[in-house]
């Protein structure tokens, strides 16, 4: 098994860290006192969060789970964009290492042909005159029927995709490089950064969506990009509505 190692996934200036059994990188690193960037990676977490507390699954040598955490300085009302500047990198890493398909699909997933391949889960705390965002990501890497038992659905994985040869080691150090870099520039500039690289990523542009809205509420609309805060906008009968916070239950070609 691949085994992930500190030494491999040294980044200039980041605190490394790589447990081999923990509840949450999340947890662990919300709970910790942080100046600098600290990644943590975990061999397996037996607490693993999603959106909205759902369960992350995740098994050792499967899958690939970490969080960055790194000081952020933008107005708190931005911070819920992260989870999409976040995606933006992980996918650009993705590509790069030879997954050309990986997509995304508001807010927080990533997919390959469908199937998810990976999630996101952001959280903050305020640390001064600052924002300590924590970012945590879980990718699918190997194929197991167990792990796709586990989720109750069909999921896709990094060794399933024709060409991709990354090791779990070489896949993570180049998501979290790829992360430092998006967090830098959303500092700079906000969600402007990558809306339109999102826009171009999403797996769903140009669908009709059906999405379950915080308050239990169901709407219907086709699929139009993000609006300025990153809400998901959608062009209904009513004309164009921006959900700010819901889960996309299904979709299908307009």
């Amino acid at each position: 098994m691949d085994r992930l190692d500190a030494a491999r996934l040294r980044l200039p200036g980041v605190d490394v860290r790589v447990l081999a059994r923990c509840p949450s990188t999340n947890s662990a690193l919300l709970a910790a006192d942080i100046a600098g960037p600290v990644l943590l990676a975990c061999e397996e977490q037996t607490a693993g969060r999603g959106q909205r507390g759902r369960r992350w699954h995740s098994l050792p040598g499967e899958s690939i789970t970490f969080s960055l955490a790194r000081l952020v300085r933008r107005p708190v009302r931005e911070l819920a964009a992260l989870s999409l500047v976040a995606g933006v990198a992980c996918v650009r890493a993705l590509r790069a290492l030879g997954a050309a398909h990986a997509a995304l699909k508001w807010p927080n997933d990533l997919l390959i042909g469908g199937a998810k391949l990976g999630g996101i889960l952001v959280e903050t705390r305020a640390q001064g005159a600052s924002t300590l965002a924590v970012v945590g990501v879980g990718i699918n890497y190997g194929g197991s029927a167990l792990l796709e038992k586990r989720a109750r659905r069909r999921i896709a994985s990094l060794e399933r995709i024709p060409g991709f040869a990354a090791s779990r080691n070489d896949t993570l150090r180049e998501a979290a490089r790829a992360l430092l870099a998006a967090l830098a520039a959303f500092e700079a500039e906000g969600l402007d950064a990558v809306r339109r690289e999102w826009e171009a990523l999403d797996a769903h542009a140009g669908q009709r969506l059906r999405v379950r809205l915080a308050d239990g509420r169901v709407v219907s609309g086709i699929a139009a990009g993000l609006a300025a805060d990153g809400a998901l906008r959608l062009r209904t009968r009513a004309g164009v509505r921006a959900v700010a916070s819901g889960r996309v239950l299904s979709s299908r070609a307009a």
